[in-house]
């Protein structure tokens, strides 16, 4: 059975807990935008990503011109990945992407900082350089949050292509294949997903853990200022 009406319910407390309105929400105009763009995906769940990578921005980071928002809140047969243009406000792609294998199985339940727990991991990260690894043509991504996901270059967490995730797999066993943590996307489209992501763009990792909402410094501001007001866990 879906998780997602409390997914729901413990994600619209935080942003009320928060002062999240449409007055307090990163570039509203924006947000509308991608919401429209990107039906199937969680509005709110944009306003944040868009809300941490404005504060990155107001703490000294670079703009971005891509943002990946990645819902882990919605199982794994669902896609759930959403690769936006904020630039040209488009929508780039929109695809299936794994978790980690201890994370859960279709749904996901556990996250992880820690190298070797095969689990993944929430928060903003920014994009490095490509290689060619074992899996084949892949990106770099530095966890910008210490303690959710700063271990992230450590733990080789990477966007790949990957055999395993793939419609098909996902209507025969239930559930997509699982990553070392890894946020692994269809093999056809991995390369110029990653060609669209790589060289200081931003990805969202979110699910409604309060732990990480509260204690994100990226959720912490809105326009410049703190936000004070936090929520304990359900």
């Amino acid at each position: 059975m879906s998780r997602l009406p409390r997914h729901a319910a413990a994600l619209t407390l935080f942003l009320a807990a928060a002062g999240f309105s449409a007055a307090h929400a990163a570039t509203p105009s924006l947000q509308d935008a991608l919401s429209q763009l990107a039906p199937q995906a969680n509005p709110k769940v944009i306003g944040l990503a868009l809300a941490a990578t404005e504060c990155a921005a107001a703490q000294g980071q670079p703009p971005s011109d891509r943002l990946a928002v990645i819902d882990y809140s919605k199982p794994s047969t669902e896609p759930r990945l959403w690769v936006f243009d904020l630039a040209k406000r488009k929508l780039l792609y929109h695809e299936l992407v794994a978790h980690g294998r201890n994370t859960g199985d279709n749904l996901a339940t556990r996250f992880s900082n820690t190298p070797e727990s095969l689990q993944s991991s929430l928060g903003l990260f920014r994009t490095l350089d490509t290689y060619a690894g074992r899996n084949g043509y892949s990106l770099r991504m530095e966890g910008l949050e210490p303690g959710t996901n700063d271990h992230a270059l450590e733990r080789a967490l990477v966007i790949h292509g990957a055999a395993y995730v793939n419609p098909a797999l996902a209507h025969q066993q239930g559930r997509i294949g699982r990553s070392y943590g890894c946020p692994a996307v269809r093999s056809a489209i991995a390369r110029p997903l990653i060609d669209a992501l790589k060289g200081g763009q931003y990805v969202f990792s979110y699910y409604p853990d309060s732990r990480w909402l509260n204690a994100s410094p990226y959720l912490k501001c809105s326009s410049g200022r703190a936000m004070t007001a936090s929520i304990n866990a359900p």
